[in-house]
């Protein structure tokens, strides 16, 4: 039985009573209905049961999937948190004013940024938190200072917490050799390709068309597979997104978006409109947020000389009053304050340990934290990141894309950057092998294009 994760009726509904009790919805009727039904709300972390509901209850699920999409949102925390980009806008502060012009070298650290804390993640994706520094002290590697191994690996360490299974085999220190597929820079290659291909003008039409074209539906989890499977159903781009889509709030759109940074340097806002543009696709409040977040950080990264400027740029377009906004808010007060690594992390873990580990507002706390802490060092922000747990491979990935831009490639560490071979795979048409350099070359070509 194949079970395909992020679609089943049944698995998908506890999620969106999870949603709905963080969004303050009365699902207590709709709860009781499915309880009595004999559903679970227990909600699967993995993204599907081991075996399927009955028919009755899967049609159940799929109508009360339906029930909860019609029950409004409170008008609080829809005066919080909007969805339309103009009333995003005026909730937002004001954009700071940055250099318009940026660099290969910055660009190129971006790339390769991505890339290599991305890679450090890979292996312990899915692993949780005391199972990552379990793995780390016992081969040496704590605190982490370099690619995961598992040469003098304890054997019942190994068995208590197995590496990412797809993973395992590209993403050790020992069988690093270039940097493997994975979705954290598969999207920005589509990103790429829609603004050489289309322009800056490009439509969420358009993006819908790319990952239709390009993106097999195995390659997409959580709320771009929900997004993908209502396009195969007849639904509209402007609506797919919003249609017994229980992820809309999680990171999924955070981790696409950079690339609109990096073509749109010293200018958060418009990186910020790019980035709504694709995220509507698949998300809505919390979860466009965090995509116009990061590429307004982006947009400051290959530009400013602080961690402080990234931050207020990306802070700048997301609503002051969101539970995005104090995400980061709480991560930077930690990440700029005294207490000890493990305290902080500890204390993040207490606030936002409730939420599913690949929601985005505890990945964007971690993300804050990470980046103040370090501040900006590259080394120590994917080390960070990764440390703290939750989506491991994403958190490292944009961590690593700022501080890389902030550094510029010629400054980042040959130990990180070396077993990356300046080559990515990918199952993108056209970009399997490509090189960093190029791919920098090419997003520099863009930018300079946009802002000619």
């Amino acid at each position: 039985m194949l079970r395909l994760t992020w679609t089943q009726p049944e698995d998908l509904l506890p999620h969106a009573l999870a949603a709905a009790d963080a969004d303050e919805q009365d699902v207590t009727a709709i709860r009781e209905r499915w309880r009595g039904a004999g559903g679970s709300t227990t909600a699967p972390a993995t993204g599907a049961t081991p075996t399927a509901a009955d028919d009755a209850l899967r049609l159940l699920a799929r109508t009360l999937l339906d029930d909860i999409d019609r029950i409004p949102i409170p008008a609080s925390l829809r005066h919080a948190e909007p969805d339309a980009l103009d009333d995003i806008r005026a909730a937002a502060p004001a954009t700071p004013s940055l250099p318009p012009t940026t660099n290969l070298d910055r660009v190129h650290g971006a790339w390769l940024g991505r890339a290599a804390g991305c890679l450090l993640g890979k292996p312990v994706e899915k692993i949780p938190r005391e199972g990552i520094r379990a793995i780390a002290q016992s081969t040496g590697n704590w605190p982490i200072t370099g690619y995961f191994t598992e040469a003098g690996l304890d054997a019942d360490v190994a068995a208590r917490y197995p590496w990412n299974r797809r993973s395992r085999p590209t993403s050790l220190a020992e069988n690093i050799d270039g940097m493997p597929e994975d979705d954290d820079l598969n999207f920005p290659l589509i990103g790429l390709d829609l603004l050489e291909r289309v322009g800056a003008g490009f439509t969420t039409d358009d993006v819908a068309r790319s990952w239709l074209a390009n993106l097999p539906g195995g390659r997409v989890f959580t709320a771009e597979r929900i997004a993908y499977r209502n396009l195969l159903d007849g639904y509209e781009p402007d609506v797919a997104g919003a249609v017994r889509n229980p992820f809309r709030d999680w990171i999924g759109a955070q981790i696409r978006t950079d690339v609109y940074g990096w073509a749109c340097p010293g200018d958060p806002r418009r990186a910020a409109r790019l980035a709504w543009t694709d995220a509507w696709l698949s998300h809505r409040r919390n979860g466009l947020y965090g995509a116009m977040f990061v590429a307004a950080a982006s947009s400051a990264a290959v530009v400013a000389a602080s961690m402080d400027d990234v931050i207020g740029a990306g802070l700048s377009v997301v609503p002051a009053g969101s539970r995005y906004a104090a995400a980061i808010r709480r991560g930077c007060e930690l990440g700029r304050g005294h207490t000890p690594v493990e305290e902080a992390l500890d204390t993040l873990h207490a606030e936002f340990g409730r939420l599913h580990w690949v929601h985005v507002l505890n990945n964007a706390a971690l993300l804050a934290f990470a980046l103040t802490r370090s501040g900006g060092d590259f080394a120590e922000a994917i080390a960070l990141a990764v440390t703290g747990g939750w989506d491991t491979d994403s958190v490292g990935a944009t961590a690593g894309s700022i501080c890389g831009a902030l550094a510029g490639a010629s400054a980042l560490p040959a130990e990180w950057i070396d077993p990356l071979h300046n080559r990515l795979a990918s199952s993108i048409p056209g970009f399997d092998a490509s090189a960093f350099d190029d791919l920098a070359r090419r997003t520099l070509a863009v930018a300079e294009s946009m802002h000619a």
